[in-house]
Parts: structure tokens; sequence; C-alpha cells
């Protein structure tokens, strides 16, 4: 248990692994769409060049979408299975240039409100420069921690995130978070890397894969045990697909002997999309307890 509450990091480790991948994003965000998508980790680090479909998915066909939010990260379309409704207030986790916020901002329309929330200076700097260039007024970026959101509690109908939970050293919190600022019966939708099998040491320790979403990534089920603990309910996997990493890009971390039981055996990185609800307090309107 204490494995999962402290997902293996010191409060220093915490710290160090923050700070990377404060700058490796604030690194991404002044590249292009094409730049990040030719790297395994996003910023140039010397790694072959993939297909841009190795982890993110195209939003281009997507209500809502903006070309100069899409920075070519996430691993997912939470919005997509996040049952988001007009007039919802929805809080994208992790926001980046604001690729999945305006696409929420198009669901929830002029009556709802989208809060983007990232750890990224330089990210937030971008996300707002795109809102205003789009005159929407009800699309609000902040800088924050996930761990301690700048939000109050039981703000939010939904929560979506993409690609970014992975990344927080305290998933623990991070979910508790969630829960935090959901209203009672509401719900989040995200999409994330998580394993299957335990990767070779020499891919799952190295830093720039970390900031790559591939090593900051926890077992599958390890994933789904913390979203219990923390107390949501109905949780399910809406979606999910093997990532397949390219053998050039493996052959820079693994043994002969190690790619060879990788790429044949069982184990491996998958992006997953979850579902979860906030329970409604018994005795309240609606929790068909009273």
């Amino acid at each position: 248990m204490e494995t999962l509450i402290n997902n293996g990091s010191s409060t220093s480790t915490s710290e160090v692994l923050k700070q990377l991948v404060r700058d490796k994003y604030t690194q991404i965000a002044d590249q292009s769409k094409e730049a990040n998508e030719t790297s395994c980790c996003g910023v140039g680090c010397g790694c072959s060049t993939i297909d841009s479909a190795i982890m993110a998915e195209n939003y281009q066909q997507l209500e809502g979408y903006v070309a100069d939010a899409d920075l070519g990260l996430g691993c997912g379309l939470p919005t997509e299975y996040a049952h988001i409704k007009e007039g919802d207030t929805v809080v994208d986790l992790g926001s980046g240039a604001g690729n999945d916020a305006f696409v929420a901002r198009s669901l929830v329309g002029e009556k709802g409100k989208v809060l983007g929330i990232d750890f990224t200076e330089r990210m937030i700097e971008k996300a707002r420069e795109n809102a205003e260039k789009l005159g929407f007024n009800n699309v609000e970026f902040r800088q924050g921690d996930i761990e301690k959101m700048p939000l109050s509690a039981n703000v939010a109908d939904v929560v979506v995130s993409n690609c970014v939970l992975n990344l927080v050293p305290n998933k623990l919190k991070a979910f508790a978070e969630t829960l935090r600022i959901l209203k009672p019966g509401g719900h989040f939708s995200v999409s994330d890397i998580v394993l299957e099998g335990n990767l070779p040491e020499g891919l799952q320790k190295d830093a720039e894969m970390y900031a790559g979403c591939v090593s900051g990534a926890i077992q599958k089920e390890d994933y789904m045990q913390l979203i219990e603990i923390v107390g949501f309910k109905n949780v399910q996997i809406q979606k999910q697909r093997r990532i397949n990493i390219p053998v050039e890009i493996l052959q820079q971390y693994l043994s002969s002997s190690e790619l060879e039981a990788y790429t044949t055996g069982q184990k491996g990185i998958f992006s997953i999309t979850v579902y979860g609800e906030k329970p409604v307090p018994c005795c309240e309107p609606g929790s068909g307890c009273c």
C-alpha cells in the first residue's frame, strides 16, 4: 500500500521530477506540433524520428479543435468520453496550450466554463494567448500543481486530462485533488499511460523517457486501485490501446535479449482512458439512499 500512496518517490525525488517536467515542457511550448511529433520525448533528445501516432491521437475531426493549441502531445481523446454537457464547468488538468480545453469549450457552450491548470508558466502564457485570439471569455488558465490545485472544492462537473497524471510523482494526491474539486455526482475522464508487466530497468528509469510519458507510468492495476482508494465509484476503462515504440528507440535502452523479450511478450505500454464518479453523500438529493 505504501508504494501506491507514495509512488516510490521521496520528497526530494518528486521535486527533481517536477523540475524535469517543467523544464522539458517549457521547451515543448515553443516548438511546433511537427517538431514535438518527431522526437520521442518532445524536445529533440537524440531519438530517431518516429510516427506521430505512437502517443497522440488525431484531434482534427473534433468540434472546437484549434490548430495553434495542438502541440502533438497527449495519448488519447478524453473529451470524447467525458459526457460533457452544455452549461457544465470543466477542469482540464495539464492543459498545455489549450487543446483539450478548447474542445471542451465547444461542448459546454457560452453558458459553461472551462478551467485549465498547468504546471508550466510558458504553457499558461501560450494557452492564454490562444484564448485571447479566439475571443473566449469563458475559458481560463491557471498555473498550478495538480497535487495541490488552485481551485475551491466542489466546483467542477467534469474533469479531463490527457497524458498528464502519469507525470505526477504522487498520483494519489492528484486523484484526491480531482475528487475534491468535483461536485458530488461529478465525474472525470482521463487518458493516460500505464504499464502491463515490468519494463526493463533501463527503459523505466531514463529521465528523458520520463518526460516523454513512459517512465512516469505505473502498472495499470495499481493505477486503477489508486482511483478507488481515493473514493471514486463506477470506475471503468473506456478505451485501451497498446503503444508500440519503434525498435530503433528501444535499442537505446534495452539489450538484445531484453528487446526480444519485450517485443514478443505480453508486457508493454498502454494508453487508457478511464472514467470515475464522485459519490453523492447519503441523504442528499439524488443520492438514492434516503
